[in-house]
């Protein structure tokens, strides 16, 4: 059997993440909807990803930092007229490179203000900014003290366009923890002492808390690949990626004989193993050992034994037979084990899964988007 055989697939979607781009954006209507694919588009290839949003009327994109604006002008660039935002800001050193990049910094601190309209000065032209303000998360973002210093010396941002002002919520997913509304309240109280332009301030959880936290613009993120945006609700996006751990052997193990590293696993009954090519090294977490699960055929299947870097067992038993062989695939994620649960099982969440997709996957892409 070849090695393409073999190996295990990532199957992404596209129609499915433009279904649930539409989904958000009608519900944020009339306020725009932007796409933060930062992070190679949480794993899943920037450049399908953000072609496939652009079909389905995405023209505002976030990415992290000036390399992966660098990357998605490389590997997506649609056509005009389409924003570009920087979440992490962009060092003021860099402004050429961002300039030429097209990619719009946010400006977390009063420096990176002063150093930016320092930039502008020597380019002896005005350059884009958002200006991020910190409304209660305490990472990034200017504070209420410089907030007010910016409004109180305009001279500070001579030489800016602003073109958005924005924050972020920091427990969206839970809709009554009433910091939702304390950060709103901190938001719009903030806004009106700067430059009058549009605002920002829901993220994929935050569009379902009303339509009072969607200003202008929204920018879903992890909704977008098909993860619940609401914590013990029903999600309502469509699935976008399916793993399928390609089948590299099947054993009998009798009763009382140890699966895998540690022989953390006894089996207590006679039992078929299945030995699929996927493990840590893919970011499929070895935290799952013991206590994960897949589907074959639709019928749940236990992970045994430790998730080791390139290998996971499964006990495959109560399987159909006919499936479990060597070149079948079972379906670690979608298909019935729904990422947010995996994730779940693995004590983390489904933020972490996708952006630690590891590349040896044959990737397989879906549909276009339009």
């Amino acid at each position: 059997m070849s090695g393409a055989a073999l190996q295990s697939i990532l199957a992404i979607d596209l129609d499915a993440l433009a279904r649930n781009y539409r989904t958000l954006a009608t519900r944020a209507a009339p306020a725009a909807c932007g796409a933060v694919v930062k992070a190679d588009a949480y794993g899943l290839g920037v450049g399908p990803v953000a072609r496939a949003l652009y079909r389905a009327g995405c023209r505002t994109f976030f990415v992290a930092t000036l390399a992966e604006a660098e990357a998605f002008r490389r590997e997506a660039d649609p056509p005009p007229p389409v924003e570009l935002l920087a979440l992490n800001g962009i060092a003021a050193g860099d402004a050429e490179a961002a300039l030429a990049a097209g990619v719009v910094p946010a400006l977390n601190a009063l420096d990176d203000v002063r150093a930016w309209n320092a930039a502008a000065g020597r380019l002896r032209r005005k350059i884009p900014c958002a200006l991020h303000i910190d409304t209660g998360m305490n990472r990034l973002g200017l504070d209420a003290d410089a907030v007010a210093k910016l409004g109180e010396d305009p001279a500070l941002t001579a030489g800016l366009e602003i073109a958005l002002v924005m924050s972020h919520l920091a427990c969206a997913e839970e809709r009554t923890n009433p910091l939702n509304r304390e950060q709103r309240q901190r938001f719009e109280t903030l806004r009106q002492r700067l430059p009058r332009t549009r605002a920002s301030l829901a993220n994929s959880s935050g569009i379902f808390l009303g339509a009072d936290f969607h200003y202008d613009l929204v920018r879903p993120g992890v909704a977008l690949y098909g993860v619940n945006p609401l914590i013990n609700d029903l999600n309502m996006m469509s699935e976008v990626i399916n793993i399928k751990g390609k089948i590299v052997q099947v054993r009998s193990v009798d009763r009382g004989g140890s699966v895998g590293y540690g022989a953390t696993h006894l089996v207590t009954r006679p039992a078929r193993i299945a030995t699929v090519a996927v493990g840590y090294a893919d970011g499929y977490p070895r935290s799952l050992s013991n206590r994960g699960h897949g589907y074959l055929g639709g019928t749940r299947v236990p992970l045994v034994g430790r998730v080791s870097m390139d290998l996971t067992t499964f006990d495959v038993t109560d399987a159909d037979p006919a499936l479990a062989h060597p070149g079948n695939s079972i379906d670690l994620i979608g298909n019935g084990a729904a990422i947010d649960d995996v994730a779940a099982d693995a004590g983390t969440i489904a933020y972490e899964l996708l952006t630690r997709l590891g590349r040896r996957y044959a990737r397989v892409y879906s549909g276009d988007g339009g």
